[in-house]
Parts: structure tokens; sequence; C-alpha cells
């Protein structure tokens, strides 16, 4: 059976259930500050759980695409030498929001694994919570009664609260869990050791394979439990590992679900997959990472240097390099197996081939930053070889960890270097390095919230943001939250106005007043699918009506520049083509800014012509045309434009700017009227990442003040150039004086150096029979120093030299040393300047030949020179 047919019987037993089938929500988490990606298949469904809104249906089941790689769910050091661990996999799930609940649950996984799959149940165990003391919490009996009428007795294992108790996080839904494991063994091994007894213990062939959640209570914030007023089910069964089973393979890794990528790098790399178990494991670790980062990427996170993208960024460049130590590509590899993912799941996650090159070309410009920081740090470790040999052949924690931190240099690759090298690494040094890192980190996010305070149970939001801007409105529920030391509020309220910060647009600002007094909404902000008005106080009367109104002129400069990047939007595609597509924006009252697919930079003609098409719509005047719960397929059947990475239900709102210009899917606040934009102003056009452009624009009063700026500054240039027409001409004027200036300078600094060198060659000193020289010199620039220090270098044998300058005001110092000063006399530069710099409040490094410093103090120049020549007879004494 291939992995696509257990996929779509899967779908089809549980549909055969009265179950609906629905699409995998994006793996990018956008309204969840709690995750950054969905790293379980209920992740999507947690409203639900969480009783904030009901479900569409009362039965589903997907296949949804997770990722593990961040805290608590933590799987990535594993991700390669183990068999079964993977960074992104599929969830397959079945769920049941308050309908059916244990007895139909474990019947069905029964069912579908024996009778659908034919899994032997000889080789099946499963296991039941046994209750815990701590909780309050007795054993499973009900689950333990519905197993028994399936299987023997001696298979169904008792599991502790770690095994049989799933937790969403340390507060919210939670329940026993009935998991089921498949032993995967040869008859020979099963004879020697019973299969219970590997269960949960991490045995590569005893693995679980489907985990029942039964919902059943909430974790308070003090740790207490509560029942939830509705029970539900939660299912899910790792897609990889079921393939396995069924394929009757050892590994994830040998299944259909990874061979086709395993054998391609095989290929490429020219090797035999199976036959060495370092080049084994690499290639595991390209097949395996490269799913992560190519479904990340197309449901819209970039890499980057911050939270999600910096998450992307480790696993790709954790992929690099094993690709470039192990398999020994040394050019950019790890893109060109998109191709074969987006193939082999093109009628499953469609979205990675419809932007296969589009992803292909962020993947590559990664892979040769990576490559390009590689290099780097091999240069890094080169230059501090001396230093590790004075330091006992060892390279310091402090220096592991720069590697790691900086240059993305595991400590496993920074110990092959050192092996290679004949160096150890202080292993503990790096060790607290790293948890010092990860205290700071935990520290600057720490947060405390309370529990929900509910006012009124049962009651959801309604959201008017689209008809009104001040409605009365009563609170719902509330909470504080603690982050910094700064506390502020979290307002649910059963009736607003007030937008939420979501596809791009910033949240609304405004009051809530009421006969008590009036609070101040500093912003709002959507945690799943509530709407957080988040405050400094709470109102003094919580359960008095408040007027909850919107900050108007903010909101209309919102809508402005809303309607404008819409109107960007399609005149991007019509100028550049349409591979253009939104990878990302911002709305506020000040700019927008909208981040787009585009491989090359926007040329200022096309840049010009973008803005005349905007501005053109605007002088227009184009009505909106706004229909709101339009089914998802009737939109599309319009031309409405669907952004990659969200997550559309089944009923959405489309704008329209003139139906053969702007479609747009979107939950944003809108002008009514595209005359009410005024002004449409591109103030930058720059690159985000490979493939991607960003421009920020300006509308209406503001981008009449930024022209009239403009205007005013041109101005002021003029009068102080002198001239009041042909200013092209008299820039390039001025440009031809500046480059003459130049030259004349050059000749002149040249001349000076060329003079101080032949002076200095004459000051050299005999000292314990080398030529010595320490002296303070005159020059504009470092690079003139260094000339200076490398022409002496060359007029002169058997030298010690140290200059001194004081470059605008800034110290520095140059150490030169002659080739047989070094290999004869055991100096080295790098040691002598950063002892002299000291005296400079600084510090340096170079070549054991040649070193510089930089410092603070320039007042401390003339000691360093005195303290060298006693510096070099100690050295030399040794």
């Amino acid at each position: 059976m291939t992995s696509a047919e257990i996929r779509q019987k899967f779908l089809d037993f549980f549909a055969s259930k009265g179950h609906q089938i629905v699409p995998s929500a994006p793996i990018v988490v956008k309204d969840d500050p709690t995750l950054m990606f969905i790293n379980s298949g209920m992740a999507p469904f947690k409203d639900y759980f969480l009783g904030n809104k009901p479900a569409p249906y009362a039965r589903v089941a997907d296949t949804q695409k997770c990722l593990r790689v961040s805290g608590k769910h933590n799987d990535l050091e594993e991700v390669g030498y183990d068999t079964y661990h993977h960074t992104m996999f599929e969830m397959l799930g079945n769920w049941s929001f308050g309908d059916y609940f244990k007895k139909e649950a474990l019947e069905w996984s029964w069912e579908l694994l024996t009778e659908v799959y034919k899994l032997p149940k000889d080789r099946l165990y499963v296991s039941v919570f046994k209750g815990d003391s701590s909780d309050n919490l007795p054993m499973d009996q009900d689950a333990f009664n519905i197993w028994k009428t399936m299987i023997a007795e001696d298979r169904i294992l008792m599991g502790n609260k770690k095994d049989n108790f799933w937790e969403m996080g340390d507060t919210g839904p939670c329940g026993p869990c009935s998991e089921i494991h498949v032993d995967l063994r040869s008859d020979e091994e099963v004879a020697k050791v019973p299969g219970k007894d590997l269960v949960n213990n991490d045995h590569p062939q005893v693995v679980e394979i489907w985990n029942n959640v039964f919902m059943e209570f909430n974790r308070l914030a003090d740790g207490s439990l509560v029942k939830l007023p509705a029970q539900h089910v939660d299912t899910g069964m790792g897609f990889e590992r079921l393939c396995m089973a069924i394929q009757g393979k050892q590994s994830n890794y040998d299944t259909d679900v990874f061979q086709p990528m395993i054998q391609y790098i095989a290929k490429e790399a020219g090797v035999t997959y199976g036959e060495n178990e370092k080049t084994d494991i690499a290639i595991r670790v390209l097949a395996d990472h490269i799913r992560a980062i190519a479904f990340t990427i197309a449901d819209g996170q970039l890499p980057s240097n911050n939270k999600a993208g910096y998450v992307i960024r480790r696993i790709l460049r954790r992929a690099v390099r094993y690709s470039f130590t192990y398999l020994n590509f040394k050019k950019p590899f790890l893109n060109t197996i998109v191709p074969v993912l987006a193939d082999q799941l093109a009628n499953v996650f469609p979205e990675l081939k419809a932007q296969q090159a589009f992803v292909q070309r962020v993947i590559e410009e990664e892979e040769n930053a990576f490559l390009r920081t590689l290099e780097n740090g091999l240069k890094r470790l080169d230059s501090l070889q001396e230093t590790f040999k004075a330091n006992g052949n060892t390279i310091d924690g402090k220096t592991a960890f720069e590697l790691y931190d900086t240059f993305g240099f595991p400590l496993d690759l920074t110990a092959l270097i050192a092996k290679e090298n004949g160096f150890t690494i202080d292993e503990a040094g790096f060790t607290t390095e790293m948890e010092q890192q990860k205290n700071r980190s935990r520290n600057a996010a720490a947060t405390e919230q309370s529990d929900w305070v509910i006012l009124q149970p049962d009651v959801e939001t309604e959201w008017v943001a689209y008809d009104a801007d001040q409605v009365e409105a009563r609170v719902v529920r509330y909470r504080q939250v603690t982050a910094k030391n700064k506390k502020e509020f979290h307002i649910v309220l059963d009736r607003t106005p007030f937008y939420a910060e979501s596809g791009g647009q910033v949240g609304d600002t405004g009051v809530l007043e009421s006969a008590a007094g009036t609070v101040k909404v500093l912003d709002t902000k959507k945690e799943n699918d509530l709407i957080l008005h988040i405050t400094a106080e709470l109102p003094k009367d919580l359960e008095a009506p408040v007027v909850a109104k919107v900050d108007s002129k903010r909101r209309a400069l919102i809508k402005k520049n809303h309607s404008a990047t819409h109107l960007l939007h399609a005149a991007l595609k019509q100028v550049l083509g349409d591979h253009v597509n939104q990878k990302g924006s911002l709305v506020s009252d000040k700019l927008l800014r909208f981040d787009f697919s585009h491989f090359t930079k926007v040329t200022e003609e096309q840049l010009r012509e973008v803005e005349q098409i905007v501005n053109e719509r605007i002088r227009e005047s184009i009505e909106k045309d706004e229909r709101r719960n339009v089914p998802i397929e009737e939109a599309k059947a319009l031309g409405a434009m669907a952004l990659f990475g969200e997550k559309y239900g089944d009923f959405v709102r489309v704008i329209t700017f003139n139906k053969d210009f702007s479609i747009e899917l979107c939950g944003g606040i809108h002008v009514q009227n595209t005359g009410n934009i005024g002004f449409f102003k591109i103030v930058s056009e720059s690159s985000v990442a490979a493939g991607v452009r960003r421009i920020e624009a300006v509308t209406a009063d503001v981008a009449e003040q930024f022209v009239d700026e403009q205007i005013s500054q041109f101005e002021e240039v003029k009068q102080l150039l002198g001239v009041q027409k042909d200013f092209g001409k008299a820039i390039e004027k001025i440009q031809d004086e500046n480059a003459a200036l130049r030259k004349q300078l050059e000749a002149f600094e040249l001349k000076q150096v060329t003079a101080q060198k032949e002076k200095l060659a004459a000051q050299v000193q005999n000292l314990d029979g080398i030529n010595f020289l320490a002296a303070r010199v005159e020059v504009s620039s470092a690079d003139y120093l260094k000339k200076l220090a490398f022409d002496l270098r060359s007029v002169v044998d058997n030298l010690v030299l140290v200059l001194a300058a004081d470059i605008d005001g800034k110290p520095q110092l140059a150490v030169m040393l002659s080739d047989e000063v070094v290999s004869g006399k055991g100096l080295n530069a790098v040691q002598m300047v950063k002892e002299l710099a000291k005296e400079i409040k600084g510090g340096g490094g170079g070549q054991p030949f040649y070193a510089t410093a930089g410092g603070k103090d320039v007042a401390g120049l003339d000691a360093a020179l005195a303290k060298a020549e006693d510096f070099v007879q100690q050295e030399l004494a040794k």
C-alpha cells in the first residue's frame, strides 16, 4: 500500500463515519501568541475546545502539516539520528466536538488499524491512564473496559501522567489519553523480549502510532483542573510511522514518504544510502529538513533573524552543515530537492507546487549566505589557532559558543574541526555560555497571565467593525497579564467595533466609556478567535455597560492605507507580471508596507508606472464592492486572490475595486470610494529576502507632507549650490571637482607616507639581535597605517614594528613582524597587539605577522609604545 493510498483510506474511513474532511491549516500560525507553528493536529481547532466559538461541524477529520522544533515539543536534535522523529510531519486526525466520545473513538481506531490496514493484532499494544493522586484523578476505567472487548488484557498497559494524560500547554483543555503502539521487530526479537516491556522506551521498532485524547478538563493557571462543559475527542496518528508499520519497514525513512528524496540526494552526492552511518544521517537530515523548510516558506514564513523566521533559518542551516560536512556539497544543493518533494505531494498540498520556483529561490539564497558564513567561521577558527595553542591546544568555551551563535557552527562541527587540527574543546565552558543565553531568552520572553475571569458564560462576541465605530457593550471576560514587569489587562466584550490586528492591518485604539469613567484601549489583538481589548486598567464597574468607541480619525487613515495596498498589489501585477504575490504587509495609520514575490529590483521607471496606475484609480473614485459570506469556491471563480499561508473558511469576504482591476479575499477595513485615499506616494523599494521585494508608501495627508518635505529639501540644496536651473550639470561639476581633489589628496598622502617611511627606517634600533621600532605616525586612515607598516617591512629585515596613530580622534595600533622573527624568535603579532591594546582600552587581532587594534583612549597611545619594548624583551628572554 503506497503512502498516498494509506492517507486516502484514512480520510475515506472517517468520511464514512460522518466526519467532514477539512484541508490542512497553514503550518505557520498567525493569530495565536502561544504558538509560532502548528505543532499538533488539534492546534487549528483550539477555539472549539476552549469554547471561544462553536465548531461548524460536530465531527472532523484531516491530515495536518505539523512542525516540532521549538518550545515544549522539540525533536530537532533527534532528527536524522533515529528513524522516527521529524521536524515537519503529517498528523492524521479525527475529532469530535461534543459529539461521540471514548467508545466510538477507540472502536473506530481498532477497526481502521486491524480491518482496513490489516495490521496484525498480536503486534499491537494499547495504554490507558492509570490515574494520578496529585491531581486527584482516578484510573480511566472506561477506556480500559472498552479495550477489553477488543484486545487481550495483557496487551492493555497502564500509563502514567507523562505518557497518558495529554495537555495542550501549562493551561487549557486536557484529559486522559489512550495510545496505540506497534511492535515491528522480527519474530526472533519478539520471542526474546515481549513488546510490552519496550513500549514508551524509545525503541526504534516499538513505536506509538496513534493517540486518542479525551478532552474532559481545563487546566487553570493555579494548576487546578475543572470539568469542561462538553467532552471532546482529539486524536492524532503519525502518518510517517503509520506508513512504516503498514509497509513493513524498520524506519520511517525507508518508506515511500522519504525514499524518492533520499535516492535523489544519494545519487547527487555520489554515495549509496545504507552503507555509511555518517552519510546516512546526513541524507536523512536533508530529506527531513527540506519538508519543514519548503512548506513553511510556501505558507508565508521567510527565514529571518527573529522568532518563527529564525527557527526556519536554523533548520535550513543545520541541513546545509550536514550537506557541507558529510556529503561534500560546497555549493547550494538543498533547493534542488524541492521539485522532487513538490511533485510527490502535488495532490495533497498543492501550495508547494504552485510556488516551487519562489521557494527554491529563497532556499538557494539562504544556502549561499550560510555557505559564506561557514567560510568566515572557518577563517575565524584558522586565525585563532595560535591563541588555541597558547591555551593548551584548547578551544575555549566562549569561542566555541561564538562560533555557534554567530556563525551557526554546532558544537559537533567545531569538535570535528578541532580534532582535525589537534585541539580539544572546553565543553563545560560552552555549556555555561549556552545556558546564560537561554536564561536571557527566558527572562526576555517571561510573561504571567491570570486565568480568565468569566462574567458572562457562553457569550460570543458580536463583531461590528465593518458597520460601526462605536457600540454599547458589556464585559464578557477579562484577565491580567504581566510581561517585563509591565501590567496590562485583556478585556473581551459581547459587542465590539474594534478591529483586532490581523492580515497585516494594525489593531484599533480608542476608549471604553461608562458612567464610572473612561478606559483607554491601547491596542486590539486577536488570540485565536477572541478579540482582546488591551488596556492599562479595568473599568471601575465591570458589570455596567460601556460604550466601545474606536479612534475614528486614526481608523480613517488606516482604511486609506489598506485600500491603497490592494490597488498597489493590482498595479504591481499589471506592471511586473502575474508572478507577483503578496508575501507580507503592514497597514497602519502612518504608512503601508507591502512585501511581494519578485526576483529583481523594481526599476525607477516601473515604480513611477505603478504609482501612476494607483493614482489614476484613486482619481477614478471607484466605489468599493463588498461581498460578505461568499462561498470560497464562488469567490475563487470570481477571480479573487487567495494568499498562500492564509487560512480561509467555507465563507469569505470579497473586496473589489473594479472587477477588472482588484478583487481580493480580505477581512480588513476599507474606504468606501478610492477617491477617499486622496493621493499615493511610494517612498522606498528594497529587498527583504531572496525573491521578495518591499515597497513602503504613504497616502493622503502623509503623502502630501512627504512631497512637501522633498521639495523643501530640494530647494535648500539648490540654494546651497547657488543654482536655480541645470541642477544636474551643477552636481556633475561638483563631482568632477571632488574627484580631482581626491586624487590630489591621495597623491599628497602617499607622498607623506613615503617620507615617513624613509624617516622611520632611519630610526630603527637594534634590540637583542632584532631591528626594533615603536613610533607614533601621522596618517589619515587605517589603510595608510597598514601601507606604512608593510612598506617598512619590505625595506627592513628582521623587524619588530609598532606604529601608533590618532585617526579622527580614535586610537589605532599596528604590529608588524618579519617572517624570521615569527619563526625564529617565537613572537606573535596577535598576542602583542592584544597586550598593547589594554593601554588604549581596546582590543584587536589579525595574523601572527601582522595585527591591529582599536580603542577608546587616545591618551594611552604613548603608554602603548613605551610598553612595546619591555614586552618584546620579555618574550625574547623566554
